[in-house]
This record gives C-alpha cells, structure tokens and sequence, in this order.
C-alpha cells in the first residue's frame, strides 16, 4: 500500500469519555502500527488539544481512536467535516445511531431483524413500583443497559424487581434513558466489518456474569474462539446478518456487530460499534489475524476508510 498518499495523520485518542482508558490503548497500539507502516502519523488527545490544531497543524486526515461519547456519537464527526478535515469509519448519522441502543433497536425491529424483547426507561419517569411488571414482561433475567455507553459501562444482569430498581439508578448515573432486554442464555458472537470484507466471527466465553468491562479487558479466564466453532452456512448467515444490521444503522468504512445466539440457534442482534476496540485483547485484530492480516495491515486498511466520499 502506498502510505505517502495519506500525507500528514493525526490518531485522535484519549478524550473525555467514560472509555477513555481504553481508548489510550488502542490509539497508541494503531499509532505505532501506523509509524511501523512508514505513514506520518502524530498522536491527539482532544482532552488536552482543541480540534481547530488540526488545522493549524495542516493534518491531511484523521483516524478516529476515540471510544464512547465525543468520539463514536457523531458529534465529533460533524466538527471534522465543519473543518474540512477527512476522517476514518462512520459518518455523522451512523455514528449516532449506532451509538444509541433505543434508537438501534428501533430501526432493526422495523425492519424485521432479529432483537430481544425490551423496554426503554426515562430517568424522568421511572417508577421502581414497575420493576415486578417489567421482569416478567422480560422474562424474569433482565439485561440494563445505557442507552449511550460502550464497553459493558454501567450494565447489569439482574433477576428480581429490588435488582432492577438498583441498576437503573446505576445506569441512569451515564444515561438518561435506560435500555431493558430480555436476556438472552446462550453463547455470544461477534462479526467484524472492514471495508466490503466481513472478517471470521468470534465466538466469547467468560464465567463471568456476562461479557462485562472486567470480562472484556482486564480477566485472564476471558476465553475467545476464532474460528468461533459455527458450521459455514450459519457462518455466512451471522455475517450477511451483521452486514444488514450496520447498514440499517448507516454504518460504513469498518465496525462489529455483537450477537447472541440462544438455545435453539436463533441469533440476535446486541449492538453496533463504530470504533471498535484495538487493545491487545480486542476482538477485531484478533479476527483480522484470522483472515490473514497483520495488526499493521489492519491499521493501513482502517486509516484507508477516511477515503470515502461523505
């Protein structure tokens, strides 16, 4: 590939958000992927930096490493393309949308797509007087959820009412509106997207509660399966599923789509991420490897999505 075509980068990561740990990793992971490549590529935390240096600094275009709210709602986007400035993954619209769970499930449920039972809840309403109805509505195992956080932030799993009334105010501390799901028992996957290429599905498993932040990135008994185990029609099957999901969302340049799959084989879509993680545990190197990528090659074909025309 030649790197000199995309001049001057700048690998925005760190910010303000809730995932900003996490996002420390994973830039720093693509900018030296970026710096081995050959590309002239310089770090920005827009914590510490305001985006009008961007500008000043004559950057020719920049890859999005920003996890969370700032960074994957498009409202950062939006002021990138104010500035003129070419910048990878998501536009406006499909950053947001798949940024916000309701609103995901939404449009996935209008237009047939496989998604759990749920209801949403507003910190302005809520009544815990309405938890016993709630979870037997949903089945009586509930799964919490903000409706605009990333990386299992402010989840829970709960069993009873008393269980749920708590979580909510958990979750509404991140959110003012609050995702309810039936939970799904089963197995949980993950299909990576990256350009027109749909990468191997993952399959995770954690004796965990659930797939939580610990889980995610900090436990060792966290185990991934790549081949993910599933037979080549229901592979293809979870991948032209996630493809449809992340278009619906308006989703484009590259992303994962997260499912479970319950007891009798039925997957259902969880949710979209439009920057997703590139830590050394995160899930969409680890499918490019299986492809036959190297993390160098997948950081290249990343920075490549700031191409596209908006």
């Amino acid at each position: 590939m030649n790197v000199e075509r995309f001049g001057k980068v700048a690998v925005l990561f760190g910010g303000n958000s809730a995932e900003r740990e996490v996002s420390l990793k994973s830039g720093q992971a693509v900018l030296d992927a970026l710096l081995e490549a050959g590309v002239d590529a310089h770090a920005f935390d827009p914590a510490s930096s305001s985006l009008t240096e961007l500008v000043a600094a004559k950057f020719h275009r920049v890859l999005i490493m920003l996890h969370g709210r700032g960074g994957e709602d498009g409202t950062l986007q939006g002021a990138l393309q104010q500035l003129g400035i070419p910048y990878t993954g998501s536009g406006v619209l499909g950053s947001a949308l798949c940024m916000d769970k309701v609103r995901s499930k939404w449009i996935w449920q209008a237009l047939g797509l496989p998604t759990a039972e749920y209801q949403v809840v507003d910190k302005s309403s809520f009544n815990a007087d309405l938890c016993d109805d709630i979870m037997a509505r949903l089945g009586g195992l509930v799964m919490v959820k903000p409706a605009q956080e990333g990386s299992s932030i402010g989840m829970a799993k709960v069993s009873d009412a008393a269980e749920l009334s708590d979580a909510v105010q958990q979750a509404f501390q991140y959110d003012h509106q609050v995702l309810l799901e039936r939970f799904i028992t089963g197995q949980e996957f993950t299909v990576s997207l990256l350009g027109d290429k749909t990468l191997p599905s993952i399959r995770m498993q954690t004796p965990r509660t659930f797939y939580d932040y610990e889980a995610k990135y900090q436990a060792n008994s966290t185990e991934y399966f790549c081949p993910s185990g599933l037979d080549s029609q229901a592979e293809a099957l979870l991948g032209s599923l996630a493809r449809r999901a992340f278009e619906a969302l308006n989703g484009s340049g590259w992303g994962r789509v997260d499912f479970m799959q319950d007891k009798s084989g039925q997957f259902y879509l969880l949710e979209a991420n439009t920057v997703p993680g590139m830590t050394q545990k995160s899930l969409v190197p680890m499918a490019a490897k299986q492809a036959g990528m190297s993390f160098s090659d997948l950081a290249l074909e990343v920075l490549a999505t700031s191409e596209l025309s908006r």
